[in-house]
């Protein structure tokens, strides 16, 4: 079906293409019969107006782009229904993109982003390592980008919304250690993710303030469940000796539990296990798994608050939101 313009409806009344785009827009220099003409005309032929080109015209899409690193887990999904909240009630359009925790692919969607003009850009990344000249070069060039979760480090003259990690992950390892673990094995999680930095950073000043710190226990992973798993497997091959798992994200601690209960561990009387995520997939497991929860439909929708600060107001102070997270204790760890 071909798409009618403001030409055609110029065309079938022998009028100028100026005066029908100022009648449609009830320019009052446009005589009133005019208008109604042009009105009734445009019924017509089933004109419909093409919002893209009216926000172009305006110098704005009102679209944000969000970036996430991943879609396979309710994390993501949680903050963008914050997200989408927000900017719908506020009649913007929102664009979806998951960079599946490659910066390759997190660029490819910067590049489709930056051709579809969007005003702004929600980001959680997949490194704090790439891209990064990308997003100043973007900032630069007026898009307003509000990065949240997995933050940027050393980018602190941008919008944020986040946890404290290394402060919430500290009190993790600590109501472990409370709870008579001495042996706590921690699943790293990739070092090129700041957030793994950081709370990796909390679960060791708990340890060695406890004066039981031991590097053996730490396990560089990457994200999945089978990740988790493969950590349990690299712990018990090298008769690493633990009494309690400690995981950077519910996933892995997730697949920590299953491979511990397919070797025949009890759960959590022979080892306790927590994570740090909070999302229903840690009461859908059995045992209910210990965890720290963010806010994440609160998470998404700061950071909505925030990008459209600065999509209208370029010059607003570039804002940095911690959010409280809770810790919920369940029977992973016996409380």
């Amino acid at each position: 079906m071909k798409h009618v313009t403001i030409k055609d409806i110029a065309r079938s009344l022998c009028i100028s293409v100026s005066t029908v785009s100022r009648a449609l827009t009830d320019d009052k220099n446009i005589r009133r019969e005019t208008r109604e003409a042009v009105l009734r005309e445009a019924e017509r032929l089933g004109y419909r107006r093409n919002p893209v080109a009216m926000n172009l015209k305006m110098g704005r899409t009102n679209t944000i782009g969000v970036i996430v690193p991943e879609m396979h887990t309710p994390y993501a999904s949680q903050v963008v229904a914050g997200i989408q909240s927000v900017l719908y009630k506020n009649n913007q359009k929102v664009m979806i993109a998951e960079s599946d925790e490659n910066p390759d692919r997190e660029r490819e969607s910067l590049q489709m982003m930056e051709e579809f003009m969007v005003d702004g850009l929600i980001v959680s990344l997949c490194s704090y390592k790439h891209n990064i000249e990308t997003y100043r070069r973007l900032a630069n060039e007026g898009v307003a980008i509000v990065f949240y979760d997995r933050i940027p480090h050393g980018m602190d003259d941008m919008p944020q919304v986040m946890v404290d990690d290394n402060n919430d992950s500290y009190f993790m390892a600590e109501h472990l250690i409370r709870l008579g673990r001495r042996r706590i094995a921690y699943l790293y999680g990739p070092d090129d993710v700041y957030n793994a930095v950081e709370r990796g950073r909390g679960y060791r000043e708990a340890m060695e303030k406890f004066q039981i710190y031991d590097p053996r226990l730490i396990v560089k992973t990457g994200m999945t469940f089978a990740d988790g798993a493969a950590a349990v497997d690299s712990l018990v091959r090298q008769g690493i000796e633990f009494d309690a798992v400690y995981a950077f994200t519910d996933t892995l601690a997730i697949g920590a539990m299953n491979r511990l209960r397919e070797k025949g561990r009890c759960i959590p009387e022979d080892v306790a296990v927590a994570g740090f995520s909070g999302t229903e997939l840690s009461t859908i497991v059995f045992p209910q798994l210990t965890t720290v929860e963010p806010p994440l439909t609160e998470m998404g929708q700061r950071a909505a608050e925030l990008v459209l600060e600065k999509v209208r107001n370029p010059e607003a102070e570039n804002r940095k939101i911690v959010l409280r997270t809770e810790m919920k204790c369940r029977t992973s760890t016996g409380e």
